[in-house]
């Protein structure tokens, strides 16, 4: 299987210390990405992080979390939940996210790891790795949604909408969904006919037709209904 490209996170990025950099489908992709400006001073900044995910609905491939420090010195327009942006926008924002934020890192969560633990908690584990690989450390993680890791690093809110209301989480939704629908598409070269880089392993018409023609590839999360009930019917092989 030919090896495929990083999201490529920043020149900077290098897998978070103490933690084993995970291949991902047997390429050299890692799991950790975390980066730091080493340029922006962290003296008398509140040290808040947003952290947001992309990827707990689709049928196959990683879920992918983020987490970042936005720096009030190098504010950044037009940040907003990613759902809400085009293609064209998260991807001329994830740059500047990038390099004018005091810190990020961002987490792949692989599908193995979904099913080993389900979804939630794969996600919430994916949550507090994010937190915990940033660099200055976060004072404060402001996570999407209406739930917190038991484990946070650091004292924590969980904010339903947050994606929309604050920019450091609206930054980490960014992240997170570029990086992996990226992850998608390199996906798509290595498991082709399942339509990848299309749908990104969201339970398509097109996606439902091809696993079952295909039968499950190692990106298959087998606890997820459609494909649990595909196996348990006998009808992929």
């Amino acid at each position: 299987m030919p090896p495929f490209a990083s999201p490529d996170p920043s020149p900077q990025s290098s897998p978070r210390r103490g933690e084993e950099a995970n291949a991902l489908c047997g390429s050299a992709f890692s799991n950790v990405f975390a980066n730091m400006n080493p340029q922006t001073p962290t003296n008398n900044i509140s040290l808040r992080a947003g952290v947001d995910e992309a990827g707990r609905g689709p049928l196959a491939g990683p879920v992918v979390v983020a987490a970042v420090i936005l720096d009030p010195a190098h504010p950044i327009a037009g940040l907003d939940d990613s759902k809400k942006l085009s293609e064209k926008r998260r991807e001329a924002l994830y740059p500047q996210i990038l390099e004018r934020a005091l810190a990020h890192c961002v987490i792949v969560v692989e599908a193995e790891e979904i099913d080993r633990l389900n979804i939630f908690r794969a996600t919430m584990a994916g949550m507090s790795r994010a937190v915990a690989g940033l660099v200055p450390a976060a004072q404060e993680a402001l996570v999407d949604g209406n739930k917190l890791p038991e484990d946070l690093p650091c004292p924590g809110r969980p904010i339903v909408g947050g994606d929309a209301l604050e920019p450091a989480i609206s930054s980490a939704s960014i992240l997170a969904k570029v990086s992996r629908d990226r992850l998608m598409v390199a996906l798509d070269a290595a498991h082709p006919g399942y339509g990848f880089a299309v749908h990104k392993g969201y339970p398509t018409r097109a996606h439902l037709a091809a696993l079952q023609r295909l039968g499950p590839c190692l990106q298959h999360r087998r606890s997820f209904a459609p494909v649990r009930q595909m196996l348990e019917q006998g009808t992929l092989f």
